[in-house]
Parts: C-alpha cells; structure tokens; sequence
C-alpha cells in the first residue's frame, strides 16, 4: 500500500516542483496505450514512473535514441516445469526482460497439497521479480488417477488473502463444471465473491462446451491449437492465451487470428518451458520475436506481452511506461530482433547488458519431509512391466511431436510365445509404464507409445503431469526396472539408462520437480542428459522428457497412460491395451 507521504511526493515530481529520482532522456518511448512511439523525458519516483515530458532528476540515464518497452509479463507458467526454484527462475527471466509472472503452481500442489502452495508463496517472496499465483482448481486433475494430495474448496479458500493471489488457476476438469460438481461450484464460487479471476483449459471443448465455460465465469484459456479454437473463445468474451512453450508450441497456428480489432483480447504465456529452452531462445521475448516473424506489428506484440497480460489479471500498476505504473522497463536497440539489454525494476537496473548486476543467495524456507521424501514405491523387477495380449492388435499411444495431444492408433504388434508384448524398434513400439509413487499403492499402468525413436535404452522421470506419478518409457524392461530403482534412490528426477548403465542423471529432490541447485548447474545436468537421448536414438525434433511427461496427462486428448491403466480422453474412461 502507497503511504500518504510517498503520494505527496509522486505528486510534486510528477508537478515538476522537485527532481526525480531517476530521469531517462533521449529514449523512444513505447506507447502500448496507442500503439505508437512517443519522445520525452520519463521521470521515476519512488520505483514509480510519474511523468512524461521536461524532467530533472537526481540520476540522468540517457538512452542515446534506444527504445523504452515495458518488461514482460507471462499470463499462465508453471515454475515447476523449469526444474529450478522460484528464485533461479527469476534470475533466469530477469534476462529475459520479464518482471512478472502469474504462476500456477499445480504441479508442486498435487505432489504435497497446500504444503507446496505455502512453499511457492513463501519462496517466492522479497525477490526483485514480482510472482503472482493463481490456485490450483483441480488437484487431482481427475479421479482416474492417484495423485498425491486431494484439494478442495475449503483447502484453497484461505489463500485468497494472501496479496499475491490473483484467483483460481486452469479449470481442466469439464465434466465437473458442466455437471455443477459441489466442490468445483464452491471453488468457482469462492473466487467469484473473492473478487479473483478465473483461469480457464478448454483442450478439445466446443463452442458449446465454452458457453459453459464462460457462463461458469471463466474468462481465459491457453488450450487453443487452431485459429477456429481461438475465434470461438475470442467471440465469447475470453482473453486468448497464446501458447509457446517447450511441447506445446502453438504460437504459429493461433498468431494469424490476431488482427488490430482483437490485439487487446490477446496475450503471450510459455505453460511449460524447460530451463535449456528458457536460456536459448527466452521466454515471452521469445513469443514477441515469433510474433514479429509471423507479420505482426512489433508494437502490438509488445501490447500483447505487457498492458494486455496486465489488463487481464487485474494488475492496474504494470504493462505500462505511464504516470503511476511500475517503472519496470527494457532498453532496446531495435524492435525487430528484441535483444534484452538493460532490464530495470522498480527504476533500479537489475540487467546490464543482458546480464544481472547484482546475483543473490538462494534462501529457502525451510523445507518438511513431505517436500523432501516424496517418492515412494515396491522395487521395481522386470516380471512387474509385462504386458499380456491374446490377440496381435493393440490400442496404441501415438506422438504428436511439439503438441500435448497424442493419437489413438491401433496396430499389430509382436509378442513372445507367451503372449507377452515385445516392443519393436522397427515399428517404432516401446513399452510405457506410470508408477504410482505417493501412497505405496503398487499401483503401476502399463501401454504401448509410438513416435519415441529409441533404439535402445529407457528414461524415466517423476515430471508427469499432472499427478507427477513416475513415467517410464523403453525398449527393454530390464532397462526400465534399473531406472524407475534409480529414481526412487534419488528421490526424484530424470534419468537415462543404456544396456542397464545409468548413463545421465538429475536429481530433483523437492517434490521430485525441483532442484535445489543453481540454475547454470541444472541446465548443464540436462546437457548432459540430451547427450545420452543420442545414444538411445531419440527423435530429435522434440524433447523426448518433456513429451513423456505429457503422456500421463488425462484431461488432453487422445489416449494417455495413468497409473490406472490406459486412458481414452474423449470418452473419459480407461480403455484395455489389446483392441478387439
């Protein structure tokens, strides 16, 4: 809260009756009100911008006929899906000129409940980097599977007062809105007389089924793959989020739907994005670069990744270079190749040249078994992973490379004289399985995945949404024991294993998610774990761990895996592997 004080003082910098804090002269403003480039002095108050125009201030920058934009904001994330802290994470995007996330932090949540929201929160706090959360709305994602926490109304209601809580994360289970479930009506319900925004998941729903959706009250959704998915919810009053992340990259496919009558209805959000992809190509300056490709105009662009995101999730004080707003602001040289130079928070430079001025200690809260010690399980032995089939044709779950949805394929396969499957390298068949790896059920699902690539090997990591239950995909079960034993070892991560070697390894020992390591320390752990995918002979048009831990995710379509067995997503229910 603004004290009275600080007030009066932005207001007689903003008068001109006493000298900023900080003045940047010579910039070309970026105007995301109109759409255009304005001049003037930009005077800073107080970590506020007050004023455009003549300026004096105690600190002059000149930016010598460079670009002023607003920093970035990302409209839908899952700090999880990085690997690293929330604090990394932050390092990590500062570089990237964003500032501000709004994070759903349903990944940590179905691993440990409201102990893994309050560890977000609470992690996430005094950093130069502003998190904003929206709570989890279906843990579990669905009852046709075991995860390890169980949210209802009740557990999410207190978090409503914490400041940084803007409202209720991606609604994924339709049939329990459609159906006006209790719980999921309180859930919706409290946030509405919260005064909190909705977030919505409409993957595969149709016009119809988003009548529901925004009558419900739900005004966002980031599942669109095609320009019609995306009309339909412009046309009904929704915020498109454009997704361009590590498997979901549908920025393409949406961005010719944008034009200079819906721009404002539009914004930029990663979902998912690994920490290597996050330090090569960026994150929502990423989504702005392709944009720029693709033939829209680089100002609306920058709309679309700072006042719309702003606008959309309530936040009056950010997406803007404007009296009043956050001086939270990017130096570019050009509007065309959006290299990151110099990132300013709060008016104080935390990136010089693309790189951090001042680092900082990682300090987390203190951390229960029940962040720590979370995979549990039996010793995994091959007789565990067989499949028995009576006939040769078989359901099959077939890749979509860089896309979330997966094919319902049916095929012969071989099997031994026993009737086992065998998987085939030259069919490209390998063998799935999902551990559970909460409770000590036992509970293990087994399938058949095409489009992996392997030639021999397995991984497996305990990343596999949503209820993060260990996935297992290879060519051999042997090899597929030795790396669900070696995950249990380490108590999470991702592993590769080769003529039954573990060959690469990281370990993620919060939640089974999170390293606890430096960022620079993760991503070259996972170099090296790209450098073992060779040996296998994986498909190098897409990530192969992010790909999998996609397959056990029971709310996209087609076909997925659950430790329940396999799962048929348009008719939401188990279906048996041998097809009749």
């Amino acid at each position: 809260m603004m004290e009275r004080n600080q007030l009066v003082r932005r207001i007689s910098v903003a008068a001109g009756s006493e000298p900023a804090d900080t003045v940047i002269k010579n910039g070309k403003i970026i105007d995301v009100f109109n759409g255009e480039v304005i001049q003037g002095d930009v005077a800073i108050s107080g970590g506020y911008f007050v004023g455009i125009g003549e300026y004096e201030g105690k600190n002059v920058i000149d930016a010598k006929g460079r670009y002023l934009s607003p920093t970035f904001i990302d409209g839908h994330v899952h700090i999880e899906s990085s690997m690293i802290t929330a604090s990394e994470f932050a390092k990590v995007l500062l570089q990237h000129g964003v500032t501000t996330v709004i994070a759903d932090p349903h990944e940590i949540a179905n691993v440990t409940g409201t102990i893994g929201i309050q560890y977000m929160l609470d992690s996430s706090e005094s950093l130069p980097f502003d998190f904003y959360f929206m709570l989890p709305s279906c843990v579990p994602a669905t009852e046709f599977e075991n995860s390890g926490a169980n949210l209802t109304a009740e557990d999410l209601k207190p978090f409503y007062q914490h400041p940084r809580v803007l409202g209720l994360a991606e609604v994924m289970n339709f049939p329990a809105v459609v159906q006006a479930d209790p719980d999921m009506i309180d859930k919706l319900t409290d946030a509405v007389q919260a005064g909190k925004k909705i977030d919505g998941h409409a993957a595969g729903l149709t016009a119809k089924d988003i009548n529901v959706y925004t009558a419900a009250g739900i005004r966002t959704d980031h599942e669109s793959t095609t320009a019609a998915d995306a009309k339909e919810r412009l046309k009904r009053g929704m915020y498109l989020m454009i997704r361009e992340g590590t498997v979901a990259k549908d920025l393409q496919s949406l961005i010719a739907i944008v034009n200079e009558r819906n721009a404002r209805r539009c914004l930029f959000v990663t979902d998912d994005k690994h920490i290597d992809d996050l330090i090569h190509d960026g994150s929502i300056d990423h989504n702005i670069r392709l944009a720029i490709k693709s033939g829209i105009p680089p100002i609306t662009a920058i709309q679309m990744a700072t006042i719309n995101a702003a606008e959309c999730f309530g936040l009056k004080d950010k997406g803007a270079i404007a009296p009043g707003y956050k001086a939270d602001f990017i130096v570019l040289d050009d509007l065309k190749s959006i290299a990151i130079g110099d990132v300013f928070k709060d008016g104080k430079m935390v990136i010089e040249n693309g790189l951090l001025v001042n680092d900082w200690n990682e300090s987390l809260p203190a951390e229960s078994d029940l962040l720590r010690k979370t995979v549990w399980f039996a010793e995994v032995t091959k007789n565990h992973l067989t499949i028995s089939l009576n006939r040769s044709k078989a359901n099959i779950i077939e890749i979509i490379p860089n896309s979330l949805v997966t094919r319902h394929v049916i095929e012969d396969v071989s099997t031994c004289e026993q009737g086992l499957f065998q998987p085939s390298i030259v069919a490209d068949q390998l063998k799935l399985a999902v551990i559970e790896r909460h409770h000590l059920t036992n509970q293990i699902g087994l399938g058949i995945v095409k489009g992996l690539g392997f030639t021999s090997g397995a991984i497996a990591t305990t990343i596999a949404h949503d209820s993060h239950n260990l996935i297992i995909a290879g060519t051999n079960d042997h090899d597929m024991a030795v790396a669900a034993n070696t995950i249990k070892n380490m108590q999470g991560g991702l592993v590769v294993v080769n003529h039954g070697e573990v060959i690469a390894s990281l370990e993620l020992p919060i939640a089974g998610l999170m390293s606890d390591r430096p960022y620079h320390e993760v991503y070259s752990n996972l170099n090296d774990l790209h450098l073992a995918l060779k040996k296998l002979g994986a498909n190098k048009h897409f990530n192969p761990f992010l790909t999998i831990s996609f397959l056990a995710l029971p709310v996209i379509p087609e076909l997925k895996l659950t430790d329940k067995g396999l799962f048929q997503v348009s008719q939401f229910k188990h279906i048996p592997i041998q097809s009749s």
